[in-house]
């Protein structure tokens, strides 16, 4: 790779901060600005800075890592922290990556991969498609989708669950056009009828998968893996 990211490190804790520098020193990719261990700081800062790329934990005191993202004005995030309950929040805010500490350089390098290839092809950082709906054209955000599946009542239309619990029709679309549009690391296809965003996980096995959203009985949506697809899947999914 021969872009470099201008990249900002910030932990309220010294220790994980210095561990975190010495890992991005090995990575070429990156040219450490400046490190930060108080958010406030590095938003009283932020004019004055010039970086592609922040680097961040999430729990801090005064502003956690999630809402000074949202004040970045569209900088590219990567967050590193010990709490696997925020990835969620973090990709709806179109964060880059999530990874879980204790970090590890492979897992590090990964991530930066994947934020050079946003920061050369700004259509990754593309948030929604134009489509054609049962009720008219739609923007269909990234973020909104938990898992799209083949319509019931025609298989030509697909059917989306979105965040917030409801449904959309997709008009005569294949599978292949929708994959060919969305972030390919955000979501994956798993059998022949259903494509799933890995956010949306909330167990998964060898054959199964089972989302965070529950229906109507109050059991979570269980999708089944399939063979073909699995070693895909299991890709997206590795921390």
């Amino acid at each position: 790779m021969d872009t470099k990211l201008k990249c900002l490190l910030l932990d309220d804790e010294l220790p994980g901060l210095t561990y975190l520098k010495m890992l991005c020193e090995q990575i070429p990719e990156l040219e450490i600005v400046k490190t930060y261990n108080n958010p406030e700081k590095l938003l009283a800062d932020f004019a004055d800075l010039d970086f592609d790329l922040l680097i961040s934990d999430i729990e801090m005191p005064g502003i956690d890592g999630l809402h000074l993202a949202e004040m970045l004005q569209n900088k590219l995030v990567i967050f590193c922290t010990a709490y696997k309950e925020y990835a969620a929040d973090a990709f709806n805010i179109d964060a880059v990556d999530y990874i879980t500490k204790p970090v590890k350089l492979e897992r590090l390098q990964k991530a930066i991969a994947k934020a050079i290839e946003r920061f050369e092809k700004p259509d990754a950082g593309k948030k929604f498609l134009q489509l054609n709906t049962d009720k008219g054209k739609t923007l269909l955000y990234f973020n909104q989708i938990q898992y799209i599946k083949t319509a019931v009542s025609d298989s030509r239309d697909k059917t989306v669950l979105l965040t917030d619990g409801s449904f959309m029709n997709l008009k005569n679309i294949k599978f292949d056009t929708l994959l060919n549009e969305l972030p390919d690391a955000d979501f994956c296809r798993v059998n022949k009828k259903e494509i799933i965003a890995v956010k949306a996980i909330k167990f998964f096995n060898h054959n199964e998968i089972v989302l965070h959203h529950q229906e109507e009985n109050n059991k979570n949506i269980t999708l089944i893996l399939s063979e073909t697809y699995r070693a895909d899947f299991l890709k997206k999914v590795k921390l």
